[in-house]
């Protein structure tokens, strides 16, 4: 009796062992405690129970282009407006602008003055020649004996105190040239035609200086009465042309007997700031102009160029064309 009564008991704590419910959920939980190394990191927080806020994932980079580099305008930079005329009814036909940089220059005499120094010192020639009495043709002789004659003491025949001899101190072959920085130079062209935007003096041609339908026999007649109506003769200060290339008409009509008082014409490969500088007024076609502003611009950097304003001018355009009618719409509310 004894013996089944411990058999039964056994039997009972094993039942009651393996079918308690509270060691099945230990059991589970053991399971689920057990780590895994696939587990991510957030899946590892919500099983150990934690209440803090997981790392997030990294997020991969992403590759970017660099931006090209775009330097501010100058504030201080204006605008200078130029009328563009018709040759030769001098109609206005548009408007060109051009940066303060290149005909708002501040008047500079100083740097007109070596300008001018140096262009003509750049032309004069310097072939003036003459002959030592060592360069003469002759006998190295003694014309007469020292002493005893009762005349001058006289050496050879070639001496500059006789006629035929050397010249003493005479001229010779030399360069007269003398040096400018490039960028002085610059800044004078820009300068000179500075001057003459703001006396109203620079009149620009949109398109080439031709004396078109008018005959070669009639060409210096129709010019001079040309220049008379409209103030740029001899009587106003004279006239000077400025073109792109050599326009025979224009030329050959200002080669005659009394043109040459009135105007002057030149190609602007053979201008100079004398020129610019010396007679009444300048007409200058608009190809001429842009050429030379953007031949002499030395001292100025790169976003400061004729050029590179060009283009940011282009560009603003284009910006406000495209933009115009929601800026007109603004300002409208804005009233």
């Amino acid at each position: 009796m004894a013996t089944k009564r411990l058999k039964t008991t056994a039997n009972a704590i094993v039942h009651d062992v393996l079918h308690r419910p509270s060691l099945q959920r230990c059991s589970a939980s053991m399971a689920t405690l057990a780590p895994s190394t696939t587990l991510t990191q957030s899946q590892a927080y919500i099983d150990a129970h934690l209440t803090g806020t997981p790392i997030p994932s990294p997020i991969p980079a992403t590759t970017t282009t660099p931006s090209t580099f775009r330097p501010q305008a100058n504030p201080f930079i204006q605008t200078a407006t130029l009328t563009t005329n018709a040759f030769p009814s001098f109609e206005p036909t548009g408007f060109a602008t051009y940066p303060s940089t290149h005909l708002l220059v501040p008047l500079r005499k100083d740097i007109l003055h070596r300008a001018v120094i140096y262009e003509g010192d750049m032309t004069r020639q310097g072939t003036a020649s003459t002959k030592y009495r060592t360069e003469v043709h002759g006998s190295n002789r003694k014309i007469r004996p020292q002493k005893g004659t009762g005349h001058a003491r006289l050496g050879d025949k070639k001496s500059p105190m006789l006629k035929g001899g050397g010249v003493a101190f005479g001229p010779h072959p030399r360069d007269f040239s003398t040096k400018l920085p490039r960028k002085v130079y610059d800044l004078a062209w820009r300068t000179a035609l500075s001057y003459r935007y703001r006396q109203g003096q620079l009149i620009l041609i949109d398109g080439a200086v031709e004396l078109k339908g008018v005959h070669e026999h009639s060409a210096e007649r129709f010019l001079w009465d040309l220049l008379r109506h409209n103030r740029m003769g001899y009587e106003n200060g004279r006239t000077l042309f400025v073109t792109r290339d050599y326009r025979e008409d224009l030329f050959t009509a200002l080669e005659g007997e009394k043109m040459g008082r009135e105007a002057r014409a030149k190609d602007y490969a053979d201008v100079d700031v004398k020129d610019l500088l010396e007679l009444g007024r300048v007409v200058m076609e608009r190809y001429a102009l842009e050429h030379i502003l953007a031949k002499h611009e030395e001292d100025l950097g790169p976003g400061e160029k004729l050029h590179a304003w060009q283009k940011l001018a282009k560009t603003a355009a284009r910006e406000e064309r495209r933009q115009g009618p929601h800026n007109r719409e603004a300002l409208a509310v804005a009233a």
